[in-house]
């Protein structure tokens, strides 16, 4: 996610490149306004209808698509510099009976600022109660105001995916990401029903670093800059935009244990060094694209609806900068693969979200607006 400032003012310049032309068939429509600097949409398990919004400046708001009232179900604190402020959300697997959700901010401390990773209960009701007794999981402190990543993820194992991003400035100054003592720059996995000693949560046992020395145990995956958005495909494989350097944006499918690269890698090219880069043991992407298209990516999801027949099955991704919406098949095994590019959004998208028909849609940043993705009339 970059400034919505910085992405109007290159929204003109930022020309379209080699991928196909659009085909003329999709066509947004508006759901929903009013919000401010919306970073995060989820819709409610079991209120097919109801609609979380997250904000950057704190606040989470909740809309009924289908009566059109609104309301106020969270204020927290939270630090709104650069890409910080309140980040992602997600629904405990048993959310419909313990109403438990989970929520990704960042806050300003004494010595600078810190990630939080947080359990509150949301009480039902109508209208939606206000979300209550807050338990901190984890805290990760941050050297710098941007690539703090955001998503939240319970993956089909019941576990809750938590992806940091390399701790910011550029070029991962003090090597995060490949560093295996620190959450910065990778994918972790962790139990929120359990509780190991000293801990607010448990690591699975099958964690893929679990008893390796120097590694913390929490981590899934590593060498990530900043998975600001990731999602799981229908086959439970986690999908995760990369959002890259001054080259590539990329698309990963991530497996236990991974190293995605970065900062040795930006795409499939050597980032540092520039050339001759050691790759040995590292995954590649399955999709990039360069600054000709774009300049941030923002993952979707799998598209599972019915109202473009022609993208089922396949996963929808945008560009905060550039408005170009792909889509992508995604191979059975991992490969290169070519993703479609559907056209511009006209928007700038920080975030996508799908309902239980698995429609799909999302958030301009700079409006304020939700929108479903539908057919071209």
């Amino acid at each position: 996610m970059r400034h919505a400032l910085a992405a109007l003012l290159l929204l003109a310049a930022c020309r379209s490149g080699g991928a196909a032309e659009p085909r003329g068939t999709i066509a947004l429509t508006r759901v929903a306004g009013g919000f401010s600097q919306p970073t995060d949409l989820q819709f409610v398990p079991g209120q097919p209808s109801l609609l979380l919004v997250l904000e950057k400046e704190g606040r989470g708001r909740w809309v009924d698509l289908a009566s059109g009232r609104s309301g106020t179900f969270l204020e927290l604190e939270v630090s709104t510099r650069s890409e910080m402020g309140l980040l992602g959300l997600a629904f405990h697997p048993g959310f419909e009976n313990n109403r438990r959700i989970y929520v990704d901010y960042t806050v300003a401390t004494d010595g600078g600022w810190e990630s939080r990773i947080a359990e509150l209960v949301l009480p039902a009701g109508d209208p939606l109660g206000v979300a209550r007794d807050e338990r901190i999981l984890l805290r990760q402190e941050q050297p710098f105001a941007n690539h703090n990543a955001g998503q939240l993820q319970f993956g089909p194992d019941g576990f809750l995916y938590v992806g940091f991003g390399d701790g910011g400035s550029a070029g991962d100054p003090r090597g995060y990401a490949q560093n295996p003592g620190t959450f910065l720059g990778k994918m972790l996995r962790i139990d929120v029903d359990r509780r190991d000693p000293g801990k607010e949560y448990a690591v699975p046992k099958d964690n893929p670093f679990v008893g390796r020395e120097g590694f913390l145990p929490e981590i899934w995956a590593l060498g990530l800059r900043n998975p600001w958005r990731y999602s799981f495909d229908p086959r439970g494989r986690l999908v995760v935009a990369d959002v890259g350097q001054n080259a590539w944006e990329e698309v990963d499918l991530v497996e236990a244990g991974d190293n995605l690269g970065w900062d040795v890698l930006e795409g499939f090219a050597c980032h540092e060094p520039a050339q001759g880069c050691d790759r040995k043991g590292m995954v590649e992407p399955i999709f990039v694209y360069g600054r000709d298209q774009g300049q941030s990516i923002t993952g979707g999801y799998v598209y599972l609806g019915e109202r473009l027949p022609e993208l089922k099955g396949k996963y929808l991704f945008t560009d905060y900068v550039s408005g170009n919406l792909w889509a992508l098949q995604l191979p059975d095994r991992r490969r290169r693969v070519d993703a479609e590019r559907l056209g511009r959004t006209g928007r700038v998208v920080a975030t996508f979200g799908r309902d239980a028909a698995g429609e799909i849609y999302l958030a301009d940043f700079a409006s304020g607006e939700v929108l479903r993705l539908d057919g071209a009339r």
